[in-house]
């Protein structure tokens, strides 16, 4: 997989839009799985077209992608169907395999499950035609290629354009930091444990890191980041022929988790708190650190303002490459669409410089490389922090893209690693088994 370039975002007026890449129809595209040919086109004809669109996304954010489409392209109606994230991801592949699926459909991990089906468009003519590969980062639009089978990440067809992005790191109170004489930015992954020590002795919370949800397996993975090689991540997360979990990286990640715990750096409770109940128990004021990701980081401006800030996990040195987890909030079209170049047009436009503002305001980080916004306090950091990743290629997917419902054995294992009960060899010895046995199906 080679990856593409990603420029900074930088802080400057709104930007004009402009539907990218205008190029003429005539070019054929056929679904690897057998689909028959259609012809791409960039341009929307004036005829009325209905899309039903099925999605998790917030409705606030769905409605201002379709309102700034509407004004480009008025004779496009969409209509979005919303659903919860745990019943969307139970219940997305029968929907997009019924008798009337919708036109558009959100990403989620199990629908890669529909690739060897011919269930999803393949949007490699419309890439090239769009010109993404130029615009939006490699690493995300990697999120959404598959292998024909549909259990390999990062190769074949894309399937898939990223609207929105997610990283998650460390916020910190600024104030408080000051408060006990630790300097920011935090060079090392020592330096951090450093802080902490600090906030402890004085009687602060270090960090807190919502454990009931998944609070604490992204704050795992961002170890995993930090001190497991990014090739050997990339393999084992990707479905790659020979990646393991179960190398001295990743068990160095994993008990260092333990570790935290175990010295207090985490709450006793928070196996007892989800993310937002750390992010409010964050924002109170006597925690130093909270692990969360970009959803947070409306909460943070509102509370703290100008004392909440945020930087992606340290590594060993302070040279190490700048690396986070993420995700993408991608969007996908039926195979079985009758208006494919107008589904894709709206994934265009919701990836595009225009919706990457939609992006932000919704706390989410802007795929398109010319997105260019003003932003302050804990936004700010997080678009800094993101453009660093971008350039370091460092941005990998979270653990649990491994293998569907393998998020059910991360998570009470993690939570009993933070509990001071669960054993790291065994943890990922286990993650490598199911992985493994879903590849070899």
């Amino acid at each position: 997989m080679k990856f593409r370039r990603f420029a900074q975002l930088s802080v400057a007026a709104i930007a004009v839009f402009a539907i990218a890449g205008c190029a003429p129809g005539g070019q054929a595209t056929q679904n690897s799985a057998g689909a028959e040919d259609r012809e791409v086109s960039t341009e929307i004809g004036p005829e009325e077209v209905t899309l039903r669109m099925a999605t998790t996304a917030p409705r606030e954010m769905v409605e201002a992608y379709i309102e700034g489409f509407n004004e480009l392209y008025p004779q496009v109606t969409i209509e979005p169907e919303y659903a919860e994230f745990a019943a969307y991801n139970t219940s997305i592949n029968l929907t997009m395999t019924s008798n009337t699926p919708p036109d558009i459909a959100q990403y989620g991990v199990v629908m890669k499950e529909l690739v060897p089906g011919g269930e999803l468009l393949s949007l490699e003519q419309y890439r090239e035609a769009y010109g993404w590969d130029d615009v939006l980062p490699g690493a995300a639009l990697a999120f959404s290629e598959f292998s024909d089978d549909g259990k390999r990440f990062g190769e074949g067809d894309l399937y898939g354009v990223p609207t929105a992005l997610s990283e998650t790191g460390i916020f910190v109170n600024k104030a408080l930091a000051a408060e006990l004489g630790i300097e920011l930015p935090i060079a090392t992954l020592g330096d951090l444990e450093d802080a902490m020590d600090k906030a402890l002795a004085a009687g602060y919370t270090p960090m807190e890191a919502g454990g009931l949800d998944t609070g604490t397996l992204h704050l795992w993975a961002n170890l995993l980041d930090v001190l497991m090689p990014s090739d050997d991540f990339r393999a084992w997360v990707n479905g790659q022929e020979g990646g393991s979990i179960t190398g001295p990286g990743a068990l160095a990640a994993t008990e260092k988790l333990a570790d935290w715990a175990a010295r207090g750096y985490l709450p006793a409770d928070a196996n007892a708190n989800g993310q937002a109940q750390s992010t409010a128990n964050f924002v109170e004021g006597d925690t130093l650190f909270l692990f969360n990701g970009t959803w947070a980081v409306t909460q943070v401006n509102d509370v703290l303002g100008d004392d909440g800030g945020f930087f992606t996990m340290p590594g060993e040195t302070a040279d190490s490459p700048a690396t986070m987890s993420g995700s993408s909030v991608a969007f996908m079209v039926s195979n079985r669409t009758e208006h494919p170049d107008a589904a894709v047009a709206f994934l265009d436009y919701m990836a595009s410089a225009e919706g990457g503002k939609v992006a932000v305001d919704q706390g989410y980080m802007p795929p398109h490389v010319d997105t260019k916004v003003e932003a302050e306090g804990a936004t700010r950091d997080l678009l800094d922090a993101f453009a660093a990743v971008m350039a370091d290629d460092g941005m990998k997917r979270f653990p649990d893209s491994a293998a569907p419902g393998i998020i059910d054995r991360m998570t009470p294992g993690i939570q009993a690693l933070t509990a001071g009960a669960g054993d790291p060899v065994a943890f990922l010895a286990e993650l490598q088994g199911f992985r493994d046995e879903y590849h070899s199906e």
